[in-house]
Parts: structure tokens; C-alpha cells; sequence
């Protein structure tokens, strides 16, 4: 049996693929993967300002240490190339591309704590 047409095709890479955008992928869900991390370098960075080199060496290192665990694991890569060629495969289908978005800075919050297009106009 024949592979489909176009199927040896769609798995090759090109160059941006696998050194810009294939990691950015992987950035991404690392942060997601790591993101208790992420929040208390955050939060140590906004505590100490100018310190924050010398003060928050332990948040960085740590935070350091489990993106880089990320980065370095082979089936780590292979899922988000996996994640990549779907989006890809599904633009070349369609036209449409997938926005990236970050939920928290689209969601405004009523004072009474309601998201906004949940809870319908004041």
C-alpha cells in the first residue's frame, strides 16, 4: 500500500521550522509546564527589584533547571513537532491560521469578579 500523495511531504521540515518554530512551541508549553516556577521568579523579581540578580539566584536557578529538562528530552521535541505539524497540516487545508492567544490579558474582570463576556453587559 501507497503512503497518500503529499505525505512524505508533509513531514519534511524546512529550516525556520526546526530551529525557530518548533521551539517556540517548545518555550511555550515549557513555561506552561513550569509555571509555579515561572510565578515565583516572577514574584521574587517584583519583591526585590534592583536585587533581584543576587536575591532570587535559588527561584532562577530552579526555574532554569526545569526549562532546560524541557528543552533537552527528545520526546519532548518529537510531541511538539507532532503539535506543529497538525497546525501546519490544518493551515495548508484550510488558509486559516491558528492565533495564539493569551487568555489572561483578553479576559477583563467586572469588580464584582465576573469575566466580562460570561456575564453579559453591567
Amino acid at each position: 500500500m501507497e503512503p497518500p500523495p503529499g505525505a512524505a511531504e508533509s513531514s519534511k521540515l524546512r529550516h525556520v521550522e526546526k530551529d525557530v518554530l518548533i521551539p517556540q512551541i517548545m518555550r511555550e508549553r515549557a513555561k506552561e509546564l513550569c509555571s509555579e516556577k515561572v510565578q515565583a521568579f516572577t514574584k521574587c523579581c517584583q519583591e526585590t527589584g534592583l536585587l533581584m540578580v543576587v536575591k532570587c539566584r535559588q527561584e532562577n536557578s530552579a526555574l532554569k533547571d526545569c526549562l532546560v529538562g524541557y528543552y533537552s528530552d527528545p520526546l519532548f521535541y518529537e510531541e511538539c513537532k507532532t503539535e506543529y505539524l497538525k497546525q501546519r497540516e490544518e493551515y495548508r487545508a484550510t488558509g486559516i491560521k491558528k492565533k495564539r492567544q493569551k487568555l489572561t490579558s483578553n479576559v477583563i474582570v467586572r469588580r464584582d469578579g465576573c469575566p466580562m463576556p460570561a456575564c453579559g453587559p453591567d
